[in-house]
């Protein structure tokens, strides 16, 4: 696919005012892009193609390098400007079979990672401004990672999106009705649970958003819990702003004291809220008062939404929760018929009713799989690689000099090696062990093949494998096959 676009497929489709998307034009002042991804061009190209049931189902796949306008590039190759990536689109007749082909990429990446030899795993994920309807990341667990993945035992799922059961909370009786209680010069939810002696969860907190042109929507929350913005535009099933102040004052009250009893406007309570067993302190919409006893259901009407970000310590099926990061080596979505609807990607069914193509999408970054692999396997002195990603698969070190006996087997073994099917870094260098040691395990290549005059004398070659750093030694009769059987079985 090409990566300079044409900008009107990324306006049909809606994607063109993404932040992230280069835009340019040409000498004739025409529009383009440099695409992100390329789900637009695809669906336009199958478009053209598909006409009958009969062409459906399809899989296409490339390689092509992507451009991103990356608010905070980092160094390295986690967030870079330009990058390749491995995409798949599937094309599929209805959801059913969109389902079969999702599971199908699914399970062939999953292989894909584990023959890369790296720590990964499936989690949920938000579809962002990829749209459809469902996805998943790949995530490789490490330090360095840039996303956070909630775990719990058979779960995991990115902290955007992930659901769980609250820490409970001790909350005072109930009252008859709310009542007023003074605050003055309290507007934070630590200050007023300190002046209360309540714990914050025993307060709700108020978050008011504009949804279109002026739609209100008061968002609430437990006192010790955060909005979920990813979550919350999910519920609201559209894009939402924060309120501004004046908005805030002309609706509710001041900012600092507002809350849901008396608000006129719609009420979205957070699932994470105990509705029963004791009652809450809330904004009391005017300055420096809040109102305690205050019940949900009873004083303020409400819908429930699953809207807040979840912390360590709330559970799943009773087990506890754990943050962890992550680096994102892969993301796959269902994207239904969000881009074949724009595009007129449809086909004439067994009936001849026209009907819209079902798509999926399907990512690996090759780089940032390289990421995480020497992110989790290196150690103080240098990446340790899988060795099915390994940029050479034996690092042969001759520690002989021109001419000598040691330099002439080194020569030898190095074309041994290679008529193996192996791929050879050979250190020939005019360099001390040392330096050359050093260098090898800087590098990583899994296998190191050392031929001095100490082995030769032991008539045995030294043998290094750099995860572990664990020492071995094969005879020099036959070495290069048992180098490149040792090599078979490593990790």
């Amino acid at each position: 696919m090409p990566v300079m676009q044409p900008s009107d497929l990324w306006k049909r489709s809606g994607r063109y005012k993404i932040d992230e998307l280069f835009k340019l034009r040409d000498r004739r002042d025409a529009e383009f892009v440099l695409g992100l991804s390329g789900e637009e061009v695809v669906t336009t190209h199958i478009a053209s193609l598909v006409r009958s049931y009969r062409d459906l189902p399809q899989i296409l796949y490339h390689f092509q390098v992507k451009e991103r306008d990356e608010p905070r590039p980092r160094a390295g190759v986690l967030r870079t400007r330009e990058f390749v990536m491995k995409d798949a689109y599937s094309f599929d007749r209805d959801p059913e079979g969109l389902s079969v082909s999702y599971d199908r990429l699914a399970l062939a990446y999953d292989r894909i990672f584990d023959r890369c030899g790296i720590d990964w795993y499936r989690a949920e994920a938000d579809v962002g401004s990829m749209g459809g309807y469902g996805s998943d990341e790949y995530m490789a667990p490490c330090a360095a990672g840039e996303n956070d993945v909630v775990v719990a035992p058979g779960y995991h799922a990115n902290v955007e999106v992930a659901s769980a059961d609250p820490q409970p909370v001790q909350l005072p009786a109930a009252l008859t009705a709310p009542e007023e209680v003074s605050t003055p010069g309290l507007t934070t939810i630590d200050q007023v649970a300190a002046a209360l002696e309540l714990p914050a969860g025993a307060l709700l907190k108020a978050y008011p958003v504009i949804v279109g042109e002026d739609d209100f929507i008061l968002v609430v929350v437990r006192g010790d819990h955060q909005v979920n913005d990813v979550k919350l535009r999910i519920a609201l099933g559209s894009a939402f702003r924060q309120a501004r102040a004046d908005e805030i004052e002309a609706r509710l009250g001041p900012p600092g004291s507002i809350g849901p009893v008396g608000a006129q406007a719609r009420v979205l309570l957070d699932a994470g809220v105990q509705i029963d067993g004791g009652a809450y302190v809330v904004g009391a919409n005017r300055p420096d008062l809040h109102l305690r006893g205050v019940v949900p259901g009873r004083d303020f009407d409400y819908e429930v939404a699953d809207v807040r970000t979840v912390v360590p310590g709330d559970t799943r099926d009773g087990q506890p929760i754990r943050m962890e990061t992550a680096i994102e080596v892969g993301n796959i979505f269902k994207l239904g018929t969000y881009y074949s609807e724009p595009m007129g990607a449809t086909y004439l069914d067994q009936n001849g009713v026209t009907q819209l193509i079902w798509m999926g999408c399907y990512g690996i970054g090759p780089a940032r799989i390289a990421a995480a692999a020497v992110e989790q396997f290196s150690d103080e002195h240098g990446i340790s690689w899988p060795r099915a990603i390994a940029p050479f698969d034996v690092h042969l070190v001759t520690l002989g000099k021109p001419g000598s006996e040691e330099r002439e087997l080194s020569d030898r073994l190095y074309d041994e090696l290679r008529a193996t099917g192996l791929q050879i870094l050979y250190d020939d260098r005019d360099a001390g062990p040392g330096e050359k040691f050093a260098d090898a395990e800087l590098l990583g290549v899994p296998l190191r093949a050392t031929v001095g005059r100490r082995t030769l004398a032991a008539g045995e070659i030294e043998i290094q494998l750099r995860r572990g750093q664990e020492s071995a030694s094969v005879g020099l009769d036959g070495a290069a096959a048992a180098i490149a059987d040792l090599w078979q079985r490593l990790p």
